[in-house]
């Protein structure tokens, strides 16, 4: 076991752990000894990946294969259709067809997924979410291939193997599931430095979000965009939720998977069938090289940002998700991304992380769909015409017709086939590259703190209490106290509060620093476009208030409550005692959609307890009912009260605690007034009453 926080670094940063007398050779399937497993072959420091590098070849091929059927990773998804739509030219910037003309709408696949969990894993685990998107142009499938995360853990794709390999279950026990809580991750990030940025993201609120449709997604990685002289600009594209940003709370979505695993997929599905599809704009960073060559960080690095104060977004189109599939398998199983699917007009970056998705993903589609002619099946085929000279293997739905299936030829235009077009046809950008070929990390690649601290400082206390929370859970399922304290060690060159906070959360001594290859630069500007409480929903909109009710529950009430919900834009879902649902005041019945066992708060954006003084008192005795509002409270959700519902709160022991989030219901003027107040989503001056770690010294 390695006890140290010093761990051999090159230039680069990366960690290098070396063969002696006691540690054997990492060797290929073929026995040839390895020199260094944590580089892909390359062109210069920062050159394009190479194709003779068997090494690499050999290692994702491996990883590719090692999963039948299910992805090795992002295997539980859920995949809609929609349009993007253009609303700002880029034709001065690209010749891409789809950027051309505004107004004009391009059909999409969207599928989101989780990405550590088996394809029966639950929605809401901490987690980075795939958000791939495939656009069927009139120039060929595009697919960007991203997540809602805009960066990742590791530098270069021959890492990738290692990092799911050790953020999957352990191998000799299968478990956890779905989750990074245990000592092979931690292991792994520990002695992989260039991981902290990303595990500052994955330990904050993106990555338990409340909804598919409230969260951002990103491509990651720096692309070009390039116009029809030939010239190229850098670009980055982000997809940003007209929903706004919003997450849930840890405890919340641990009892959310075990209420309903599928809470993100059915969130989805009805939003779309209910009319209230959700919609993203499409913003793009457009640099050029001298900004690239002066920006603090590199632009090829996977684990870097770009603040938007830097690189301000252009918002060039809107994507919106209006209909579900017609069958889950053939459609959202069957699908397959590439990131190497581009049209002309936008190219690749030497990024060597990208440079190996380009290579892997064709690879790991072909091997998981059983055939090269996955691109026959509807969901992967181009809407755009199709003329090439690819024919047979499995499950050949068409072949070229005629006896003409190769070029040159000299049959002519009538029988010879497609043609190569020099005009029209996919170009890439005349990069020139050179140097030796080497196995290095540049080391401009080498600073792994400091935006990891630029993140933190952008959060607001409370989303930076998450983050410390966070890190406390999941080291306290890690069993070895060394790989804590190596975490721990990171940290410090992050933020010492943060650091101190944690060790202190663990009842862990505070260790020395983690050797830095880079000093972190420490006066970053904070960006507020890093925060989901900056940057949440404008109103209730496409949200969910959970009413529970009792037979002789107020009837004007609830009818101001249903039209004040219906004037937002929102929905409700009625508890109750019984699924048959309650008889009101006046006499009319309301159906319920769970009965309260099956209807616990943690599915709602807000609720209300409107009750009977009868049904206060049934309910004050059942504990689900007194989990309802207990929970409500705790994940500081604002709350309806009922002039009835005291009894409850009682029961539930928090009727002294009520705060004004807590609002009351009495008159039919109080529902308007409690649907504006939802619109806040959360009052997190509660948590630090209601959790014991924002009290110092308790």
């Amino acid at each position: 076991m390695s006890f140290s926080y010093t761990e051999p670094q090159a230039d680069g940063g990366e960690t290098h752990q070396v063969a002696d007398d006691r540690i054997a050779t990492l060797t290929t399937q073929q026995g040839i000894p390895v020199a260094d497993d944590q580089n892909s072959l390359k062109q210069g420091v920062r050159g394009p990946a190479l194709l003779e590098d068997f090494h690499f070849r050999e290692k994702i091929f491996h990883f590719d294969h090692e999963r039948v059927p299910e992805r090795v990773v992002h295997a539980r998804g859920y995949g809609v259709h929609g349009f993007f739509e253009l609303t700002d030219s880029l034709s001065d910037v690209t010749r891409a067809d789809l950027f051309q003309r505004v107004g004009e709408r391009t059909p999409a696949f969207v599928r989101f997924s989780t990405v550590a969990g088996s394809k029966g894993s639950f929605d809401l685990a901490r987690d980075v979410r795939g958000f791939a998107v495939k656009l069927y142009t009139q120039e060929g499938n595009w697919d960007l291939v991203g997540n809602n995360i805009p960066v990742f853990f590791i530098q270069d794709a021959i890492k990738f193997p290692d990092l799911i390999h050790a953020a999957k279950p352990e191998p000799d026990r299968n478990f956890p599931q779905a989750q990074t809580a245990h000592d092979n991750f931690w292991d792994f990030v520990s002695l992989t430095p260039e991981s902290f940025h990303m595990i500052m993201w994955i330990m904050s609120d993106r990555a338990i979000p409340r909804s598919y449709r409230t969260m951002e997604g990103f491509g990651v990685h720096t692309f070009r965009l390039v116009d029809v002289e030939g010239r190229s600009t850098f670009v980055k594209f982000h997809w940003k939720p007209k929903q706004g940003l919003q997450s849930v709370v840890w405890n919340e979505a641990v009892k959310i998977n075990g209420a309903d695993p599928d809470f993100h997929r059915r969130d989805l599905w009805d939003a779309i069938n209910g009319g209230n599809f959700p919609e993203w704009e499409l913003g793009v960073q457009l640099f050029d090289d001298d900004f690239a060559d002066s920006f603090d960080f590199d632009v090829l690095d996977a684990t870097k940002i770009i603040p938007e104060e830097l690189v301000p977004i252009r918002v060039v189109g809107r994507l919106v998700l209006d209909r579900v599939v017609d069958n889950f398998f053939a459609e959202t199983e069957q699908v397959a991304f590439c990131t190497q699917n581009v049209p002309p007009g936008i190219d690749f970056s030497n990024d060597p992380l990208l440079q190996g998705r380009n290579f892997s993903y064709l690879d790991t589609q072909i091997k998981r769909l059983g055939s090269p002619n996955f691109t026959h099946i509807p969901i992967n085929a181009p809407k755009c015409p199709m003329a090439h000279f690819q024919q047979d293997g499995h499950m050949a739905m068409s072949n070229p017709k005629g006896r003409v299936n190769y070029e040159p030829n000299s049959w002519g235009a009538a029988q010879g086939g497609p043609r190569e077009d020099p005009v029209r046809g996919f170009t890439s950008f005349a990069e020139t590259a050179d140097g030796p070929k080497q196995r290095v990390r540049s080391e401009s690649f080498a600073d792994h703190y400091s935006q990891a601290r630029q993140f933190l400082i952008s959060q607001t206390a409370i989303e930076q209490k998450h983050i410390g929370d966070a890190l406390v859970f999941e080291l306290s399922k890690v069993e070895r106290p060394d790989i804590r304290s190596r975490v721990v060690s990171h940290l410090l060159n992050i933020d010492a509060t943060l650091a101190e906070t944690v060790a202190d959360g663990l009842g862990l001594a505070v260790p020395d620093r983690a050797v830095a290859a880079r000093a972190p630069i420490t006066d970053l500007a904070a960006s507020d476009k890093l925060s989901i409480v900056k940057n949440g929903p404008a109103n209730f909109k496409g949200r969910k208030l959970g009413i529970l009710l009792s037979d002789g529950a107020d009837a004007a009430i609830f009818t101001a409550l249903v039209k004040a919900v219906d004037a937002e834009g929102a929905v409700f879902e009625v508890v109750a005692p019984k699924i048959g649902g309650v008889t009101l005041s006046d006499g009319t019945t309301v159906a319920a959609k769970h009965k309260i066992d099956g209807g616990p708060s943690v599915l709602f954006d807000a609720v209300v307890v409107l009750v009977s003084a009868e049904g206060a008192a049934l309910l004050s005795r059942d504990a689900a009912a007194k989990d309802f509002v207990t929970d409500a409270f705790a994940h500081c959700k604002f709350i309806g009260v009922g002039a009835d519902a005291e009894a409850i709160f009682v029961a539930a022991g928090i009727s002294e605690d009520l705060d004004e989030a807590c609002l009351p219901l009495a008159k039919e003027v109080d529902a308007a007034t409690f649907i504006e107040a939802c619109r806040e989503l959360r009052f997190w001056p509660r948590e630090l009453e209601v959790d014991l770690d924002a009290k110092p010294d308790a």
